[in-house]
């Protein structure tokens, strides 16, 4: 059995017989023995595929200690289901470390660059070079970028960059293929990420809040509204977003972040889930799911392909918001404030499921009137609540 798994990728029936024996609190090297691999390659394999999450029991930042030593998991521990520790969970699960294998040996194949920061620093050298005039096998070459002609084009295609297709000095002269690209999140991304996944984790999970994030789009081509709902509390701010990019949204979320930081938030424990739906600019999946120092912090699922149904709460919020900005509006004269000033007046807004209390009420009550003012928020008075065009003609016209 030994010699047959020399050398060869771990299989899913592998990963299964790691859990199971995580469970029952074997060590490495007798799990090695069982599944025909070197203990330390079994090491490897729980370090970096271990998920961690915080459960209703956690109250304490930082790391158990029991997680310092090997097997590094709580898989085997007989506080992780229980009040006994008040520590964030750590836990190995085969079918995720499954997906997460077959994603980066997808990545991996199509030469997708790991180097968060390497690949934005390309992004940022090309693009101001192609806004220069020059074209993309220059920029490469001028400036020695270990990327690939091909794997810019793909990346401009894809919404990472952010220049796009027009931007380039020749290619608008050709005649694009017929096969559109593609405006949604890559089917690799979304690997243990669906809504399926979404469903079972919550499940694990009850005491978790999530929220749910979309885009409200204006005129095509022009700036849109990325939106975020916390479901409890029926409140909603939103980014404003030059272009409907992954690059574009990826800044706005990092800067988001950064904003917290500074106001002594932090965002995974205010973002412990969020659910979203399969566009494009959520293609970025770490920009929203890890913190400044590339550990997890947050999970994102995506609901299933024309299923708007599964994230009920934040589109039916959007009525509010079209009431005061019909749809075909154009957004390009809008500013943050303007999309903050919107919000204000549709938190608001007093709600019947609320007992005449509004979102904003609700939100402050449940976390506090400094986050309300990061996240752009302020307090409008009830008499003062404005739910029609006449309050956007206002602020456009000052």
């Amino acid at each position: 059995m030994e010699n047959q798994k020399k050398n060869k990728h771990m299989l899913l029936e592998d990963r299964i017989e790691i859990q199971e024996c995580l469970r029952k609190g074997m060590t490495f090297k007798a799990i090695a023995a069982r599944i025909g691999k070197d203990p330390t390659t079994v090491s490897k394999e729980v370090k970096q595929h271990s998920v961690d999450y915080e459960s209703g029991y956690t109250r304490i930042d930082g790391i158990c200690p029991k997680l310092l030593k090997a097997p590094f998991v709580c898989n085997g521990c007989s506080n992780q289901y229980n009040a006994g520790c008040k520590y964030p969970r750590r836990k190995y699960v085969a079918k995720t470390a499954q997906e997460q294998y077959e994603l980066v040996l997808k990545e991996a194949r199509e030469g997708v660059q790991f180097n968060r920061e390497e690949f934005y620093r390309c992004e940022e050298i090309i693009s101001n070079a192609v806004r220069s005039g020059q074209n993309v096998y220059h920029a490469i070459e001028a400036n020695k970028l270990s990327v690939s002609k091909t794997s810019v084009y793909r990346y401009i295609e894809k919404g990472y960059y952010s220049i796009a297709r027009i931007d380039l000095p020749r290619a608008v002269k050709f005649k694009q293929r017929k096969e559109r690209r593609s405006n949604y999140v890559p089917r690799g991304i979304r690997i243990g990420r669906q809504y399926a996944d979404f469903i079972d984790f919550m499940a694990a999970r009850p005491d978790i809040l999530y929220s749910e994030m979309d885009t409200v789009i204006g005129t095509i081509g022009g700036k849109v509204i990325m939106t975020f709902q916390f479901i409890k509390v029926d409140f909603m701010f939103g980014l404003l977003l030059e272009n409907k990019t992954a690059f574009e949204a990826a800044a706005k979320i990092t800067d988001l972040k950064k904003r917290l930081t500074d106001a002594g938030f932090n965002f995974g424990q205010i973002f412990p889930v969020i659910l979203t739906d399969n566009g494009g600019e959520f293609s970025d999946v770490f920009a929203f799911e890890n913190n400044n120092m590339g550990n997890k912090e947050t999970s994102l699922f995506f609901c299933d392909p024309n299923s708007p149904y599964q994230k009920p709460h934040v589109e039916n919020n959007h009525t509010l918001f079209r009431m005061i900005v019909p749809k075909s509006s154009s957004f390009d004269e809008f500013t943050q404030e303007t999309v903050n000033t919107v919000f204000s007046h549709v938190n608001g807004v007093k709600r019947k499921h609320f007992n005449g209390r509004s979102a904003y009420e609700m939100f402050t009550f449940t976390y506090s009137e400094k986050l309300a003012e990061v996240l752009g928020i302020s307090f409008v008075d009830p008499k003062d609540v404005i739910q029609s065009p006449l309050l956007l003609k206002n602020i456009l016209n000052k």
